[in-house]
């Protein structure tokens, strides 16, 4: 058989089999990691490719979140490239993550950074920061009966199926191990339903210090104003880290999950049994000391990836944001990046973790505080108003305090007279 007919047939491409005496060379475009030296991302994350981020109907579309006076955590963590400290040998090679952070979950230090504040979509690790508000307020022995809405929700699902009983802590399980949105759905219900867990969602990142971060949905699918970054989501699995269950949860590679009754709007359907899940967290199986982590991934989102991992005596955490599989996959991206961390001397860094209340503490132990967003300024009448009120409280409350005393005196006044009679 001939080339042309080989070519023909789809059997060979065109040019696999070049003249005679001549030869071809073929040539591809490097691998390069993405610049971000312009800060293309400092305010919103990239455009979208599909709808999922336009508004529902008459409801307004959502601004982008202000971006502090100065950059939460250091200066150096305000530059959109790559940051390492002084020294430091060259980054690994093949990461495809447009942005990352490296962090010591013990001291809060920045090891080396890209981009910490550009502004991305989180996918699934957004549900690092739903399962601290579920572990810290859910009874995890509770048991929850799955619904129609659970089981039909879009995106990655564990399985729920409706009729079925789930304890708490089961949903937790399909929620970090298997990232099932079914799960998120029935752990938002008893947050209050989706609006009020985001809302939630969003007062705790707030009081985390996390001023990149805006959740539109419990599960991490792309939703308007959508928005977090490498550094918010380091500050959140340090917070979640510090939750025993959490840790637990995020090291645990698989359980046998809980089946559920035949589906009566399906002819013939039979009751569906129990079934293992397991850690979707290739880390977990591959990294030597890995603690575990949390994946994601939607079209817009792209790869996204938080782990964290000890090797000897000191825990490390890497938060990937917009990676690709290619040239390798985010977990070995993830991987190579720790490898890095762990050696370079722990002594150094670009930055800190802001602590909970909105503090940063330096190497000597003194706190500065981090600067937020400029609030809107009240107008004048009303500050003087709030002034005046205040002082007319103090004024009351003094003028109480002299009352008391002075029935104090007079009553031992009485007293003392009517023990020398």
């Amino acid at each position: 058989m001939t080339a042309a007919v080989l070519v023909g047939l789809g059997c060979i491409s065109a040019t696999a089999q070049p003249p005679d005496n001549t030869t071809t060379t073929t040539t591809t475009t490097p691998f390069t990691t993405p610049n971000t030296e312009n800060c293309p991302n400092k305010t919103t994350p990239p455009k979208p490719i599909d709808e999922s981020e336009v508004p529902a109907p008459g409801q307004p579309t959502p601004q982008p979140l202000p971006v502090p006076d100065k950059p939460v955590g250091g200066d150096d963590l305000g530059k959109c490239g790559s940051v390492t400290p002084s020294g430091a040998p060259g980054l690994p090679k093949e990461i495809s993550a447009t942005a990352w952070v490296l962090s010591d979950l013990d001291s809060g230090t920045v090891v080396a950074a890209k981009d910490p504040h550009g502004r991305y979509r989180p996918a699934s690790t957004i549900k690092v920061l739903l399962a601290i508000v579920a572990l810290r307020e859910l009874d995890l022995s509770r048991t929850v009966v799955g619904t129609t809405e659970d089981a039909d929700v879009d995106g990655t699902r564990v399985g729920i199926g409706p009729g079925g009983r789930y304890t708490n802590l089961q949903l937790m399980q399909a929620l970090v191990m298997a990232s099932g949105n079914d799960a998120a759905h029935a752990i938002a219900r008893q947050l209050g339903g989706d609006e009020a867990t985001v809302a939630k969602m969003n007062e705790m990142a707030k009081s985390l210090g996390a001023l990149d971060t805006r959740a539109a949905t419990p599960s991490g699918l792309d939703g308007p104003g959508m928005s977090t970054s490498a550094y918010d989501m380091a500050l959140f699995f340090r917070e979640a880290m510090t939750i025993p269950r959490f840790a637990e949860l995020i090291h645990t590679e698989q359980v046998q999950f809980p089946g559920f009754p035949a589906d009566k709007r399906i002819p013939d359907d039979k009751d569906h049994p129990a079934f293992p899940i397991g850690n979707d967290n290739q880390l977990l199986y591959n990294y030597d000391g890995a603690l575990g982590g949390k994946t994601g991934y939607t079209d817009d989102a792209r790869q996204t990836f938080v782990a964290g991992a000890k090797r000897d005596g000191r825990r490390l955490a890497v938060t990937l944001m917009k990676a690709d599989v290619l040239p390798i996959r985010p977990w070995e991206q993830a991987a190579r990046l720790l490898d890095y961390g762990f050696a370079l001397d722990s002594t150094k860094s670009v930055g800190t973790l802001v602590e909970p209340n909105g503090s940063v503490k330096d190497d000597r132990g003194s706190v500065a505080i981090a600067t937020p967003p400029r609030a809107p300024q009240s107008t004048p009448d009303h500050v003087g108003e709030d002034s005046h009120s205040g002082l007319i409280k103090v004024v009351v409350v003094l003028v109480g305090l002299i009352l008391i005393f002075l029935c104090i005196g007079v009553a031992d006044s009485i007293n003392r007279r009517r023990q020398r009679r």
